[in-house]
């Protein structure tokens, strides 16, 4: 990545938003400019879990704000992802219409093993590189983060639903920091974490790191009080909750290094953090500087090369799991990118360096789709894109986002048979470019060999037009019969769309 690239980072927390803004130079990221604001939004699910009207005007109004910073960024300089609160939120769909218009850039909902994977990537990038073994810890405002890693890799991630919002508004709904509401709180974030008991056990790991969040919190008042610096300890942990206990409520803590911002969650925060090192097996936590947004960052900078894409690591991941035929993945994958690349040079070019990154970024996502393109066929070759399509839906595959892992399956279930039962607006005129592509691809490919492309090109009148058209030369025709006959039956089905799509010979 060329010095002097800006870059920005967009976290969506249940707690907080933040934006971090950057520049790249000497292939490291330095930071030029950060904001902050408390947006509580994980307090502003209902009992049905829909955002209330409240929290989402708060949402938007911060993402408003960021927005008008970041104006003049390219989209492929920015990353927005959010967590816990719009993964659980049933109405997210409508917030996210509205947050992602005022932020000015795509706004991606991550899975919490995604989520994992980002945190550590932050944390272990801020951190002096050694053989130690290490335990990260991100407690949220709505769920808590656990990561086994070594280096820079990560080797077991899990996300649990436990926060320090969350806890705080069913163990502390009064303010009242009594005894009893602590060992109520402890005793149910213990239920839930139980689990991690075998996978994060204490021999399988050196040391234990914290992120931002809730052991930030409690570090800063530690160190205001005089404890070690950069550290949390058992004896920390048990003097702060007696001091909170003493303060009897939220409303009376008086704690230098105490914002005023963490005094309502604290006690949730504290009785997890508590619940964490008793199950762990903690003795001290070292509090990281990296987190959440510093993974998305370097995930920015690692993009332009597809060999450092965690992503493409996933998609082959999934293949060999599924045993999908990987030779002819790939020979639809080029046949895919090949005609993919004739209708973007059909349309207006562009010597905009961040619109060629920008189409490298879709033609790998759409050979993505082409590998995967068979996933489903393990379970039955019948209908084998449906199954594909479900796969997807539901799979944990680091690096990707809900949203990308959605439009993948929907390439996936379109690319056979009819186009009415998809799941996506046909205006979306980047998804149907690479709908039709693959769609070609697979039917070029149909004998499972490599095709004859000599002769054979796919236009489109304008980067406006809703009209594609097939040209080949007659006697192509005439040596592939099938692969003729089959491209006839693919035109009738575009008439069904608001698209069309011929076919001549010449």
């Amino acid at each position: 990545m060329q010095d002097g690239t800006r870059l920005a980072a967009v976290d969506l927390g249940s707690n907080s938003f933040r934006l971090e803004i950057g520049r790249i130079e000497h292939g490291q990221f330095y930071r030029t400019e950060y904001l902050k604001e408390t947006v509580r939004q994980g307090s502003g699910l209902d009992e049905e879990r829909n955002l209330t009207p409240q929290a989402m005007q708060r949402g938007w109004d911060c993402l408003a704000r960021f927005g008008e910073r970041l104006a003049g960024f390219s989209a492929t300089e920015v990353r927005a992802v959010a967590t816990q609160t719009l993964r659980e939120a049933r109405n997210r769909d409508e917030f996210l219409t509205q947050a992602n218009a005022v932020l000015g850039f795509p706004i991606d909902i991550i899975s919490g093993r995604e989520e994992a994977r980002l945190i550590y990537q932050g944390v272990a990038q801020a951190l002096p590189q050694g053989d130690e073994r290490r335990l990260v810890i991100d407690i949220g405002g709505r769920s808590t983060e656990m990561i086994l890693g070594h280096g820079f890799e990560p080797k077991l991630m899990e996300s649990y639903r436990v926060g320090s919002i969350a806890w705080s508004t069913r163990y502390f709904a009064d303010n009242q920091l009594t005894r009893h509401n602590f060992q109520m709180a402890e005793i149910a974030a213990k239920a839930v974490l139980d689990e991690a008991l075998n996978a994060y056990r204490r021999d399988a790991w050196d040391v234990a790191y914290g992120s931002a969040g809730t052991v930030g919190a409690v570090g800063d008042v530690l160190a205001a009080a005089g404890w070690p610096t950069g550290s949390v300890t058992r004896e920390g942990l048990d003097w702060l909750l007696d001091r909170l206990i003493s303060s009897q409520s939220t409303d009376k803590i008086r704690l230098a290094g105490m914002r005023d911002d963490r005094r309502a969650i604290i006690g949730g925060g504290l009785s997890i953090l508590r619940a964490v090192f008793d199950l762990m097996q903690i003795d001290q936590m070292q509090q990281a500087s990296g987190g959440l947004r510093h993974g998305l960052l370097c995930d920015l900078m690692g993009e332009t090369s597809d060999k450092t894409d965690v992503r493409s690591k996933s998609v082959q991941r999934l293949s060999a799991k599924f045993g999908t035929d990987a030779v002819h993945g790939v020979r639809v994958s080029k046949v895919a990118a090949h005609l993919f690349a004739q209708l973007k040079t059909s349309e207006a070019s562009s010597d905009n360096p961040s619109d060629s990154l920008a189409d490298e970024r879709l033609s790998r996502k759409l050979n993505w789709a082409a590998q995967l393109h068979e996933i489903g066929s393990q379970i039955s070759h019948s209908d084998y894109h449906k199954h594909g399509a479900y796969i997807l839906d539901n799979a944990d595959a680091m690096g990707f986002s809900l949203s990308e892992l959605h439009k993948l399956s929907q390439l996936v279930l379109g690319h056979r048979g009819k186009l009415r039962k998809l799941e996506v607006d046909f205006e979306d005129d980047i998804f149907v470019q690479q709908l039709l592509a693959l769609r070609l691809a697979v039917i070029l490919c149909h004998a499972r060999r490599d095709p004859d492309l000599n002769g054979l090109a796919l236009t489109r009148d304008g980067d406006t037009s809703t009209n594609f058209a097939i040209s080949c030369r007659s006697s192509w025709a005439q040596s592939f019969p099938q692969s003729a006959h089959l491209l006839r039956e693919e035109v009738q089905a575009w008439q069904k769309t608001p698209w069309s799509l011929s076919l001549s010979e010449y």
